[in-house]
């Protein structure tokens, strides 16, 4: 599936700024399960201070805000071929061994209600069929509801709230199964919805690692593996390590924030 991607941020601020870099993860890369034919990111009111790749093996556009600038414009657009898949990535070469993706973070440190669901996954030949039924469990004890958590909710503090979004049931799923052992990540990406082509924002996954697999991916909030209507950005040990943008700002100015996001084919 050829899919079309148009996502602009756009970040107005009260008073001109005295410093701003952010890190940028909005470069989709070439995988199994994707090709990307064509991908720019342009800004207007910043510049770009130079490229990497992280120990994740995430692309990473370092800009920096024009001292003075009341507003910063990142625009990224293009091309990418998706491949019919059932979400199996496989196994990858990166600088991050699989025993990082075993340690909690802060969002994802496993409390009472997260290691008790953690009991129901098999470690040994049942492995992929329980990580399934943990992905119907979170979302069966979370429903999807805006406006009941916040970017800094704990997967923990999700679960015993019992309302959340893709982030949060991302972030328990990764919980989970970090405690029992599975090594697991939180992903950023583009997903082609059926019913509309105008976006409010990015979507979020988990991916576990699986004996004889490798990296398999878990969209709790839609009850599926990621298929050819998905497109992965980044992956972290969690939401703030593989957001699509973080930053570091010095001075008292006001920030507001725009995006607008077009997904299709």
């Amino acid at each position: 599936m050829q899919l079309q991607i148009s996502h602009r941020t756009e970040y107005t601020y009260s008073e001109p700024v005295v410093y701003i870099l952010q890190k940028v993860r909005l470069h989709p890369l070439t995988s199994p399960l994707q090709t990307v034919l064509k991908w720019d990111v342009d800004i207007t009111g910043g510049r770009l201070e130079t490229q990497y790749r992280d120990h994740y093996g995430n692309h990473v556009d370092l800009v920096s805000v024009d001292p003075g600038a009341r507003s910063l414009s990142i625009e990224a657009s293009g091309t990418v071929q998706t491949q019919p898949s059932i979400g199996v990535l496989g196994n990858e070469r990166t600088c991050a061994p699989l025993w990082l993706f075993r340690q909690p973070t802060l969002q994802t440190m496993p409390g009472p209600a997260t290691q008790a669901l953690s009991k129901m996954i098999d470690t040994g030949a049942g492995q992929l069929d329980s990580l399934h039924d943990l992905s119907t469990a979170i979302l069966e004890a979370v429903p999807y509801e805006l406006g009941e958590t916040h970017a800094h909710t704990s997967a923990e503090a999700a679960l015993t709230g019992g309302r959340g979004v893709c982030q949060d049931h991302a972030h328990i799923f990764v919980a989970a199964a970090r405690f029992a052992g599975v090594p697991a990540r939180y992903v950023s990406g583009y997903l082609m919805m059926d019913d509309t082509i105008d976006q409010d924002a990015t979507h979020a996954w988990a991916e576990a690692h699986v004996d004889g697999l490798g990296w398999v991916g878990f969209d709790v909030s839609n009850g599926i593996s990621p298929d050819e209507r998905y497109v992965r950005i980044a992956a972290g040990r969690d939401s703030r390590e593989a957001s699509p943008i973080e930053g570091l700002r010095l001075g008292t100015a006001d920030e507001t924030l725009i995006v607008s996001l077009q997904v299709q084919q």
